[in-house]
């Protein structure tokens, strides 16, 4: 039984109806946008509700006890979800992550894992299908999702002590459980691992080394630690641009006491700039959208928990799909209005942030982190 859909509008953050060109032509598995970056990945949010309160994505005085989430008649459902996916890998998707919010916290989210396990792209293999989680429920729920098909996680962790853990996630979780989640990840084989951690100047960047030295000894290969810059996503984390730590500092303190190298990209449009070990140990990657914008082969685009289809991280709009896929329309009509979509899209947000004002200047607020996902 599928879940029961409740039409119901929510014009949380702007959206347009996408347009269904007249001539539908069959999808070639391939897409370019105005820029000449193809359609590769679809970041799916399954909700936007979390159990942590971290003050650069959801700080607990703008989401408290009176903030209205959306309620659960607004979401997509598993089978949406599933035929939009299916609908983006006719295009040339090939990887899908689960985001929220905290996905862990969706009802019943491995079968939509398995749901989408079961898709295929246009070379007949397997979607590459990941997770992204705080960690809290991970050691509880990673055997499932790694039997419903789930073949990686991406875990975020901000610090190894526990009381400025505590002080970042603003709920008083130990860090000690979402360590867990991730042996348990490693033990059940969902990966390699990744680990990302937001670096803020004065509140936890002097814990990238601690971070790099404990999952070199306990963890080697497995896990892949990633530092991302702290970024100007929404308008509720109180971004400044002091409490930024460039990833070449971050880089420069490990390398003083971890020697590193540079590695090439794994893959095209890969958001991180990866490092190696001289001595063999690992990897670590630096994600820079403040300070050395990716914005030229971004091959993103993000699909909201309600169905609204956002082309940048830091959009003010998004595009309605939940209003096609309850509307009546086919498979055809849909798949040639994503790939319209794509075809307009123009977005760089991070190229163009030293000449832009902190919002959109469209009086639109800008997508907030935790209902789009990373």
């Amino acid at each position: 039984m599928g879940e029961k859909i409740i039409p119901l509008a929510d014009h949380r953050y702007a959206a347009s109806i996408p347009r269904i060109p007249e001539r539908l032509a069959a999808p070639t598995g391939r897409v370019l946008d105005r820029l000449g970056r193809p359609l590769r990945d679809l970041r799916i949010s399954v909700t936007d509700r979390c159990n942590f309160r971290c003050s650069y994505c959801m700080p607990k005085e703008v989401f408290d006890k009176q903030y209205a989430f959306l309620p659960h008649a607004s979401l997509l459902s598993f089978e949406e979800i599933t035929r939009v996916a299916r609908l983006f890998a006719a295009h040339g998707v090939h990887k899908l992550r689960l985001t929220g919010g905290e996905p862990l916290l969706r009802k019943d989210l491995e079968r939509l894992v398995a749901m989408l396990a079961a898709l295929r792209g246009t070379d007949g293999m397997p979607l590459d299908l990941t997770l992204t989680t705080n960690g809290s429920l991970l050691a509880r729920k990673a055997r499932m999702l790694k039997e419903a098909g789930l073949q990686r996680v991406t875990v975020s962790l901000d610090a190894l002590d526990d009381a400025i853990f505590r002080r970042m996630n603003d709920v008083d979780f130990p860090v000690a459980d979402v360590l867990e989640g991730i042996a348990e990840a490693q033990r059940v084989g969902l990966g390699p691992i990744k680990v990302n951690m937001v670096v803020k100047r004065g509140s936890n960047d002097h814990e990238i080394v601690p971070m790099a030295r404990f999952f070199r000894e306990n963890f080697g290969g497995a896990v892949v630690l990633r530092f991302i810059e702290y970024m100007d996503v929404g308008a509720t984390n109180g971004w400044r641009m002091d409490e930024v730590l460039p990833s070449a500092e971050v880089v420069q303190r490990i390398a003083a006491v971890f020697p590193l190298e540079a590695a090439e990209a794994s893959a095209p449009g890969e958001t991180a700039q990866r490092w190696r070990y001289r001595d063999g140990g690992g990897e670590i990657g630096v994600i820079s959208s403040v300070t050395q914008a990716f914005c030229h082969d971004c091959n993103r685009a993000r699909l909201s928990t309600e169905g609204k289809l956002f082309m940048c991280l830091f959009a003010s709009h998004g595009h309605d799909l939940r209003a096609l896929l309850r509307g009546g329309h086919d498979d055809a009509q849909i798949g040639a209005a994503v790939a319209a979509l794509w075809a307009g899209r123009d977005d760089r947000y991070s190229e163009l942030r030293g000449a832009m004002q902190a919002d959109s200047g469209s009086g639109e607020r800008r997508v907030e982190m935790h209902y789009i996902g990373g």
